[in-house]
């Protein structure tokens, strides 16, 4: 393993407090629209079925197809912006997305409707690491870098509330609107990220690790279609089977190519470092109870208690303004304080016990007494999970391997989401029989609970205790010796 001779953008005292600001703004607003794009199309499903006479097959792939497109190709637009530049990956990937947004709009045959989602979707895996990676390489790991990522999943959060909001308001108006709102709010983007100052010069490999690159992008991209696909096909068809076993040995494939490639696309020697290995198991199980309680909070609240699809939305604005001010107010100073360990440990439980609150919902249950004290506490397990995670995921990994290991966080948070909503699903279909009623939802929160638990354990016992010294190890150390080395000490 080389050693970094220097911090791939630039030291980052060389940079204003007010440089550091506007740059972090201007990325921000990619977290932002990752996040939109997920959400916006939530309430617009129905109306956009109706207009286009689409099947409920097609529908369910314009949010998939994202999702597909977005968790396959995380790593290598991590890699991509190690060694292309970050600054100009995240540029040239804004400019794919705002292209698709725009066709997007226009379009009218599902099909490509669909093929313009999964590029979006790609585009994302692209954006969302170099701008991760840009605010970690611009900001001293530390209080400073803990700040800012507090700042940076706090934009993710509110974007996906407000995109919950937005969906029902541009539909009343027109439904293709949804398509045309993440292309405008990019073109902002676009034309402030020059802004943004230029990476510095590459110090390590130069070359794209092709085989590794293929493996792990059709591995990724099998295993979250065959776990969407899952509860339609079956767990247990042929479908189901091949497509997971396809994925397996994909991935397999791609750890045989990593242990061999002289310049790998993510080097195992990255997974020494505990605090990463361990980030990227909690944000597995984690992504996988959050999202997928949500998914069955939003049938339970519609189907049992017949909210309307808006009405829907506004119930769960709660949830991400309180993750918002617990990601910005909280998280990054209780992480100084008391270490990664400790805060993913407190969210993690207070998130399990706003899941398992659910547990005691029925045909009759008041949004204030029954709905509401699970919301707020999910909101709170999530705002300082969120961001803790991102901190473990990217801590003691030298510059040059920032935008694969905030690409390895993201695709964990993408697979988990996809093991989450898939496992939920089939809970719902094996309990859910004629005379089920409520118990079935029951039965999903229980396991959604599970998963929380999970993140719980995992967190306590793979993360090591550490304090506000030991989290903000210096800049110019991580600069200076083997990536493997620095890892080693986590």
């Amino acid at each position: 393993m080389t050693t970094i001779d220097r911090v791939s953008i630039a030291d980052p005292g060389e940079l204003s407090d007010s440089r550091k600001r506007l740059a972090l703004l201007i990325l921000c607003g990619a977290v932002f629209l990752d996040a939109l794009d997920i959400s916006l199309l939530g309430v617009s499903l129905p109306s956009i079925k109706t207009g286009l006479g689409l099947s409920d097959g097609s529908l369910q792939w314009l949010v998939s197809g994202y999702t597909v497109g977005y968790g396959g190709f995380l790593l290598l637009g991590g890699r991509v912006a190690d060694i292309w530049g970050r600054r100009r990956t995240f540029m040239a990937a804004t400019v794919v997305f705002i292209v698709a947004s725009l066709l997007g709009g226009i379009l009218t045959a599902g099909g490509l409707l669909i093929a313009t989602r999964v590029l979006k979707g790609i585009a994302a895996g692209f954006t969302a690491p170099a701008a991760m990676s840009l605010i970690t390489t611009t900001f001293r790991e530390g209080d400073e870098r803990n700040r800012a990522l507090g700042v940076f999943a706090m934009t993710g959060a509110g974007g996906y509330s407000f995109g919950l909001v937005l969906s029902g308001v541009l539909t009343e108006i027109d439904w293709r609107l949804v398509f045309f709102a993440p292309g405008v709010i990019a073109i902002a983007v676009l034309l402030a990220s020059p802004l943004i100052k230029a990476d510095g010069p590459r110090t390590g490999g130069s070359k794209i690790d092709a085989a590794g690159a293929l493996t792990v992008t059709l591995g990724v991209m099998a295993l979250v279609y065959g776990l969407v696909q899952a509860p339609a096909w079956g767990w247990a068809s042929a479908g189901t089977i091949g497509t997971l076993a396809g994925a397996v040995a994909l991935l397999v494939a791609f750890v045989v190519i990593e242990a061999k490639h002289r310049s790998p696309l993510v080097p195992l020697s990255l997974f020494r470092s505990r605090s990463l290995s361990t980030a990227n198991l909690v944000s597995v199980v984690w992504a996988g109870s959050t999202i997928g309680w949500q998914f069955v909070a939003t049938l339970y609240l519609q189907e049992t208690l017949h909210y309307s699809a808006l009405t829907t939305a506004f119930a769960f604005l709660p949830l991400g303004v309180i993750i918002v001010a617990v990601a910005k107010f909280a998280a990054g100073p209780l992480v100084g304080r008391w270490g990664t360990r400790s805060v993913v440990t407190i969210g993690m439980l207070i998130q399990a016990t706003g899941v398992l609150l659910y547990l005691g919902v029925g045909v009759g249950s008041g949004y204030t007494t029954a709905i509401l004290p699970g919301i707020i506490l999910h909101g709170i397990g999530n705002g300082l999970v969120y961001p803790t995670v991102n901190i473990a995921g990217v801590s003691g990994v030298a510059d040059e391997r920032q935008g694969v290991a905030a690409g390895l966080i993201t695709a964990s948070y993408q697979v988990g989401a996809g093991v989450g909503v898939a496992v939920l699903a089939a809970v719902l279909t094996a309990t859910g029989g004629a005379d089920a009623g409520v118990a079935h939802f029951r039965w999903a929160f229980l396991v959604a609970g599970l998963f929380s638990v999970a993140g719980l354990l995992v967190g306590f016992f793979g993360l090591r205790p550490t304090t506000a010294a030991a989290v903000a190890a210096p800049a110019e150390r991580a600069a200076s010796r083997p990536l493997s080395e620095a890892a080693a000490e986590r």
